[in-house]
């Protein structure tokens, strides 16, 4: 089969590799779409310590059961050879204190398709089959590709809590923000700012019912705080993970209210925690999802309720290198990019 393969940073390869068989409590998918993730962008920079080359990348994507390993009808009996699949491409214990509590992200054994195993920037790609999902009815792969998107958009809103007829604030425009923004207006949010240097993102982020800042023009706390009376927002969202937009977060955030930390551009940096203790601002993480916020994930996309379209391209897998670039340098008018094996 045809693989795309990241070979050092900033080198992606078309290759020839052996294609995957199933095991014992496996599904082989033949991958229809599969999209790029911000994560693998950090990843395909170096910048990313979880992924390391040579390495088929890859978790979120769609596609047709081709086979099944031994024991896979057993684990999954509704699983069947020709169905139209996505998957959870999480991977977890299921008996430790966190998968006992739904909360498999945070499973220390865990494992993602796409970095401790081969991905699905190829033609086929392996997943144990208690992870794999069957597609709703009409709902194409495309479109299911999306899932594991969305789910984190979803576990964003689970953690947000009640902010029914609250303004709130998310910083990125990527396609995190973008889902993100839908996720909390439909929760009764609003206004929902939402910031980014990129024009072309921020017209998206319009498009979607959010009101759009560009930090290169419009001092983004001052307009905030003028717009709730000078509190601030009781939920804030980073959605790129630098340290200025970290600390943008906190100070655009009223006292006792929460940021939430999603993006992952810097690893590390300074935060402002004399603010943070002296207004007792809750700061915390919002990684990937639950099994729960999956399965609301494809639930809502099977609605119509959340979108990406029209700004979704899709290229062939070949192509990934390109886009690859294009997103880190200059992605424009472009929400999600899914290759096609």
């Amino acid at each position: 089969m045809q693989s795309l393969v990241w070979e050092a940073p900033r080198v992606m390869v078309m290759r020839e590799q052996e294609r995957p068989v199933p095991q014992p409590g496996e599904a082989l998918v033949r991958v229809a779409y599969v999209g790029i993730c911000g994560s693998e962008l950090s990843g395909y920079l170096g910048h990313n310590a979880l992924r390391v080359p040579p390495l088929v990348m890859g978790h979120e994507f769609a596609g047709q059961v081709v086979a099944l390993g031994a024991e896979a009808a057993n684990k999954h009996p509704e699983l069947a050879v020709g169905q139209l699949v996505t998957a959870n491409p999480l991977t977890y214990c299921g008996i430790c204190l966190w998968c006992r509590q739904g909360l498999n992200q945070l499973c220390a054994t865990r494992k993602l398709i796409g970095a401790h195993r081969p991905g699905a920037y190829a033609q086929y790609v392996t997943a144990p089959v208690e992870v794999v999902t069957a597609l709703p009815a009409g709902l194409s792969p495309r479109i299911g590709a999306l899932t594991e998107p969305v789910a984190v958009a979803v576990r964003i809103g689970e953690l947000a809590g009640n902010v029914q007829g609250e303004a709130v604030l998310i910083i990125g425009a990527g396609p995190i923000g973008l889902l993100a923004l839908q996720v909390l207006r439909a929760l009764g949010a609003g206004p929902v700012f939402i910031a980014d240097l990129e024009a072309a993102r921020l017209e998206m982020g319009a498009a979607l019912g959010g009101q759009p800042l560009n930090p290169r023009t419009d001092n983004v706390v001052a307009v905030v705080r003028a717009a709730t009376g000078g509190l601030g927002v009781p939920v804030a969202l980073d959605a790129v993970g630098a340290a200025v937009t970290r600390a943008n977060c906190v100070s655009a955030t009223r006292s006792g209210g929460m940021v939430i930390l999603s993006g992952l551009h810097e690893e590390t940096s300074a935060m402002p925690a004399a603010e943070i203790i002296r207004r007792e601002i809750v700061v915390r993480g919002s990684f990937a999802y639950t099994p729960a916020n999956f399965a609301a994930a494809l639930t809502q996309l099977a609605a119509g309720a959340i979108r990406l379209d029209p700004w979704i391209i899709e290229a062939p897998l070949a192509d990934g290198g390109h886009w690859f670039d294009r997103l880190i340098e200059a992605p424009g008018a472009v929400a999600k990019v899914l290759l096609v094996p």
